[in-house]
């Protein structure tokens, strides 16, 4: 039998991915400065923006502006990604992202900062973005074993986790205390930095008949995914989930409701708790072989959660279901990230990486809108729970119709597998020329 130091150390999360991969180590150091960088900025942009208007419609304005190059350079990035060296569209985006945080602070050292160019700069960060994701998101199958993605998930996502919390902590210190000025500033180191290690990164060269990245492009990589019922299962599981159950932006309200204003905080940041915590005991998910599995339980588990949080008129437990909802969304995330990395083609891997970049911000934003429009309507706490129920019901009816989610298993599928001999081909061939 295994002792208990044993069993705890299985729950630990699994560093192979960091041991095997030189590039793993340095885009994981690297996200982690960016992560930090991007998170001061998000905390001191809006608070600057209602700093200079006193307006929660001109604070919410920036959600508008930032949409729809998110949407629209997530796509062309995605077919960028397919068409060009990864390594370079990431270098390049990272540079052009230290240089927009320059203007937010060059900005904000003007004796009367201007507010238009606020809007501007959160525009371009999120064409910036846009163009970046797929070209982070697709270049992980390349530089990770097959068999060692869901770690290589669990540990990138408990970067994000540690730089989400710190960066904004740090963020409103030093807002405080020192204004906005120091805190773009912070952001402009880190993003100096980030470029540095950049540049050290393996250069990830296209396929030599790559094409061009067009709209016929674009649509050949959601014909391939709609053509696949394991990942469009990825995709409309995420989507049902942030539509039905995603009611931060009612928290205030909630918060009323509870007669607990000071909680505010601890709900936006519970979520993000409950990630790290699985992030930190994410080591038994390296030796599962059923994603499909992760991604629906763990839907399920969040949609599960905010019901109750909803249900629930003690603040302490609405804010332990927020934390158990993150725990689940982080969970229903290894799985979406473990199969797109196991089963979608080279070539492709930077348009489907787009279509994601798609449902990770249309989903969010849409429930956002939901739960408002239902909070005014049937009041908040039960928009929140009734979300979460339609959540759990949403993920149940996408189970039936799509049951090869379910089924899914790395060991016996066959994109994963035909996606396992291609690495190793490569990898022979490498190995065969040094």
């Amino acid at each position: 039998m295994s002792s208990p130091l044993g069993k705890l150390t299985a729950l630990l999360p699994d560093l192979a991915p960091w041991r095997s991969s030189p590039d793993f180590r340095l885009l994981w150091v690297q996200g982690l400065v960016t992560y930090f960088g991007s998170a001061t900025a998000m905390i001191a942009l809006p608070l600057q923006i209602k700093e200079l208007t006193g307006s929660p419609l001109a604070v919410g304005a920036m959600g508008a502006v930032e949409l729809v190059p998110l949407v629209v350079f997530g796509l062309y990035g995605g077919a960028l990604a397919d068409a060009v060296d990864r390594r370079k569209v990431i270098l390049w985006t990272e540079a052009g992202l230290g240089l927009v945080a320059l203007l937010l602070l060059l900005n904000a050292l003007f004796p009367e900062p201007m507010l238009w160019p606020l809007y501007v700069v959160a525009a371009g960060v999120s064409a910036l973005a846009g163009l970046q994701r797929p070209a982070l998101d697709s270049l992980l199958a390349r530089i990770v074993p097959h068999e060692q993605q869901t770690a290589a998930a669990a540990l990138n996502s408990l970067r994000w986790q540690i730089g989400s919390i710190a960066g904004p902590a740090v963020a409103g210190l030093v807002v405080a205390y020192a204004g906005h000025a120091p805190a773009y500033g912070v952001t402009v180191a880190c993003f100096t930095v980030s470029v540095l290690m950049c540049r050290r990164l393996s250069p990830a060269p296209a396929a030599h008949d790559a094409e061009k990245p067009s709209l016929r492009g674009i649509a050949e990589g959601a014909r391939y995914a709609w053509s696949r019922p394991v990942l469009l299962g990825t995709y409309v599981v995420d989507l049902a989930a942030m539509l039905f159950a995603f009611p931060n932006t009612i928290f205030p309200f909630l918060a009323d409701e509870l007669d607990a204003d000071w909680s505010l905080g601890l709900m936006y940041a519970a979520g993000s708790v409950g990630s790290l915590v699985l992030g930190l005991t994410s080591g038994w998910t390296s030796r599962v072989r059923r994603h499909g599995l992760l991604v629906a339980g763990g839907a399920a588990g969040w949609g599960l959660a905010i019901a109750a949080a909803g249900w629930f008129g003690n603040v302490w437990l609405v804010l332990l279901c927020l934390g158990l909802a993150g725990a689940g969304d982080m969970l229903s995330g290894l799985g979406r990230a473990t199969i797109w990395n196991q089963t979608i083609p080279e070539e492709l891997r930077g348009r489907l990486a787009g279509i994601e970049v798609l449902s990770y911000s249309v989903g969010p934003q849409l429930g956002q809108v939901r739960a408002g429009a239902m909070a005014g309507w049937t009041g908040t706490r039960a928009a929140v729970w009734t979300g979460g129920v339609a959540c759990v019901a949403s993920v149940g009816l996408l189970c039936l119709a799509l049951p090869k989610l379910l089924a899914y298993d790395s060991a016996t599928d066959e994109d994963s597998l035909r996606r396992k001999a291609q690495r190793e081909g490569v990898r022979g061939e490498a190995a065969g020329t040094v």
